[in-house]
């Protein structure tokens, strides 16, 4: 296992190097890579970790198949790491946390707007990769996260086909319930949860996912995420569900469904149910309601290269995140103007922006930090960004934005009006 090249600065020290990193990134900030295990699922080997490192944090850990983008959150696993989920900013052979940048810069990071109402950057991203798909599940709503000191999560998945070169097992989605689905067949399922297979996906409906396209979960929504690989922009916060008792013949203990519930409701099933947001399970139009496809933005297009729209509309009446993928084509350059602070992570090519160069790995040690992730604080991106490609290749980036960002996002569904 390789170890980092950089050493870790501590928070009370961190003023005098941000101030640094910020001056000489003109308000960029360098990410190193940020790998998650998750204990109940496999691999899918493709977000470019070494094959040697797959298990770099031990077996009884799990694999790593997560890399977690421009992160403060926390990951919620057991036997954790100390700062496990969280991001680190490098500079001159050195690291500090992005959470301790954001304390130090405040507004000048993550714009003033989010700053005063969250004193936090209140989203992120991740790669998600695994073999098969994940358990029927749901990340609770603000009032049911709010009962164990959490945020409820809404989230949005998009499937970058750089990173999908294969489907691996099954690249089908399970999400929402059947319509006409009552509580009394969930709570059947959650009777029968020691019985072997609890019958949850017999009440939902699979969608075939597509590369280069994408959907949004809102919070209390049952979802089995397939096999492809998943850029998947949310909410900061690690609160989950599981409904499914079985999957692919590997047991999810009852642990995993009541999570984050009240100890003295881990046993009560009418509560648990409570947590589903029901209207939204059984929508009649649950396609309608949730697919997204890119849709391109006009004013920050033009001759080679292409700003899209991958994840947008509003949750609940709340633009909670969203999300872009720039291509630009080799030799040409652009400025973006975005109406706040970002995260970019490079999915194929080369190139610079502003200052700082750029380049995407065939292969990554764990511990080693290549030069593809960046944070773009407010004040960057109020300045505007040129982005070259120095490349022979299409340079494509990922960069998701923070809540209330955007003047205005397309709708869910707008994609059907090209």
């Amino acid at each position: 296992m390789a170890k980092s090249v950089s050493t870790v600065v501590k928070p009370d020290n961190v003023s005098k190097i941000f101030n640094q990193a910020m001056d000489a990134g003109g308000g960029i900030l360098r990410l190193t890579p940020n790998w998650v295990p998750r204990v109940f699922l496999h691999p899918g080997k493709r977000i470019k970790l070494a094959p040697n490192d797959w298990y770099a944090l031990g077996v009884h850990r799990g694999g790593i198949d997560e890399r977690w983008f421009g992160s403060t959150t926390e990951a919620a696993n057991d036997q954790r790491e100390p700062d496990e989920g969280l991001s680190y900013v490098k500079f001159k052979g050195k690291r500090f946390l992005l959470r301790d940048a954001v304390a130090e810069g405040m507004g000048a990071v993550v714009g003033e707007k989010i700053w005063r109402k969250y004193k936090r950057w209140p989203v992120y991203s991740k790669f998600f990769d695994n073999a098969g798909p994940i358990p029927h599940h749901m990340h609770q709503m603000t009032k049911h996260a709010n009962a164990v000191g959490q945020d409820g999560k809404p989230e949005a998945y998009y499937f970058p086909p750089q990173l999908n070169a294969a489907e691996n097992h099954f690249d089908y989605t399970f999400m929402g319930l059947e319509p006409g689905t009552t509580k009394d067949d969930i709570r059947r399922c959650l009777e029968n949860w020691n019985r072997g297979d609890n019958g949850i996906l017999d009440l939902s409906r699979a969608y075939r996912l597509k590369r280069g396209t994408g959907w949004v979960v809102p919070a209390g929504v049952l979802h089995a995420p397939g096999s492809l690989c998943t850029y998947e922009p949310q909410w900061g916060s690690d609160v989950f569900g599981m409904y499914q008792s079985l999957v692919e013949g590997r047991q999810v203990p009852w642990d995993l469904l009541v999570k984050d519930v009240p100890k003295d409701k881990k046993k009560n099933i009418d509560y648990i149910i409570s947590m589903l947001d029901w209207e939204k399970n059984v929508d009649p139009q649950f396609m309608i309601s949730n697919y997204v496809e890119p849709i391109e933005d006009a004013g920050q297009s033009g001759d080679g290269y292409s700003d899209k729209w991958i994840t947008y509309g509003k949750i609940d009446g709340h633009q909670a995140f969203s999300a872009k993928e720039l291509t630009v084509m080799p030799g040409c350059k652009c400025t973006l103007r975005d109406g706040g602070a970002s995260c970019w992570i490079t999915v194929q090519g080369s190139g610079r922006v502003n200052n700082l160069d750029i380049q995407t790995p065939v292969m990554i040690h764990f511990g080693e930090e290549p030069d593809d992730e960046l944070f773009i604080t407010a004040a960057a991106a109020q300045n505007g960004l040129t982005v070259e490609n120095t490349g022979s290749e299409p340079l494509v980036s990922l960069r998701y934005f923070g809540p209330e960002t955007h003047k205005s996002v397309p709708n869910i569904g707008d994609h059907r009006k090209k």
